[in-house]
């Protein structure tokens, strides 16, 4: 039995400070007072009978109690939040035959979440699942070769095709590690860096090019990378930097030791992903569906982006439902 005073609330909190080292960021991430934050500490401390947090240095750091409980907090916390994503299944057990187009972003976490949910939840049902770019799906959606698909959104609109908006995936600028200073310096601090491009066929690409052309900032036209792991792996070496998602970032884990992620430097913005399905499906199939790819994405990458890279709190967030 847990010590009374060890709660789900205090151990989410105790993962935040972990991560901002800040009792007003950590208020800020988690939508509590600055008061209720630090009540929730002092709960758990007391709890435990040991102190997790050196509360007298700004930023605060964890003690060596702290960074041993924090490795097993992750775990649980992880665990829960999955149980929970994968307990809000839909009921599609009338049927007959579905086909999902999934972008490419969530093959290594999500991509497997969601199979093994759909296929759960129906029992006779012909069901195919593709991953691919978010400009190939869109292109089977509008040959109506996909009932359902979740992509990036270009902003058209797709004839006899409903949108339903899942998540906002703001760009970020990630660079080799230990080379930046954050703030204002940025790009002062990349200068002698080459911008590495992702493809110009792909529709982030497109997205990102749209952007620095609106905010007339040029770079080197240099490096053209069509694999986001390539593209990643190469920030890790030290070769260039570029301009990516939290999603992207997060899907690049085995090279995070290698890198550095910060706000955009030249005004910020945003992608959609949505969902996509044909108008002549019933509302509720897409309706369900799209709830289960929101308790998914909370699950396995908002929350795991927002407790590494704390300052994404309500930047990276679920819109729609």
């Amino acid at each position: 039995m847990l010590a009374k005073g060890v709660t789900l609330r205090g151990l989410e909190v105790f993962e935040a400070l972990a991560a901002t080292g800040s009792v007003a960021r950590t208020a800020a991430a988690t939508g509590m007072s600055q008061p209720s934050v630090s009540q929730h500490m002092r709960n758990l401390e007391t709890a435990l009978g040991m102190t997790l947090v050196d509360h007298s240095r700004r930023p605060m750091v964890l003690t060596p109690a702290g960074r041993s409980f924090l490795a097993r907090t992750e775990k649980v916390l992880r665990e829960l939040r999955l149980a929970q994503s994968e307990l809000s299944v839909m009921d599609l057990s009338d049927l007959t035959s579905l086909s999902v187009g999934l972008i490419d972003d969530f093959d290594d976490d999500l991509t497997p979440r969601l199979a093994t949910a759909l296929a759960d939840s129906m029992s006779n049902c012909r069901f195919r699942l593709i991953t691919a770019p978010s400009l190939e799906i869109g292109s089977a959606m509008r040959a109506r070769e996909l009932n359902i698909a979740v992509a990036a959104s270009s902003g058209e609109l797709l004839d006899g095709v409903t949108e339903y908006q899942l998540a906002r995936d703001p760009f970020i600028l990630v660079a080799p590690a230990g080379i930046t200073r954050g703030g204002d310096g940025i790009l002062d601090d990349i200068a002698d860096l080459p911008f590495l491009r992702y493809d110009r066929e792909q529709l982030i690409s497109r997205q990102i090019e749209a952007h620095l052309s609106r905010q007339q900032v040029t770079f080197e036209d240099r490096f053209e990378i069509g694999s986001h792991l390539a593209l990643m792996a190469m920030v890790a070496r030290r070769i260039g930097w570029t301009v990516t998602t939290p999603l992207g970032y997060m899907r690049a884990a085995r090279f995070h030791d290698g890198m550095d992620a910060h706000p955009l430097p030249f005004g910020s913005f945003a992608r959609t992903i949505s969902l996509y399905a044909a108008a002549d499906w019933a509302d509720r199939v897409p309706r369900e569906v799209a709830r289960t790819m929101r308790n998914l994405l909370q699950a396995q990458m908002i929350d795991p982006a927002v407790a590494r890279l704390p300052w994404l709190a309500g930047e990276l967030r679920l819109i729609g439902g």
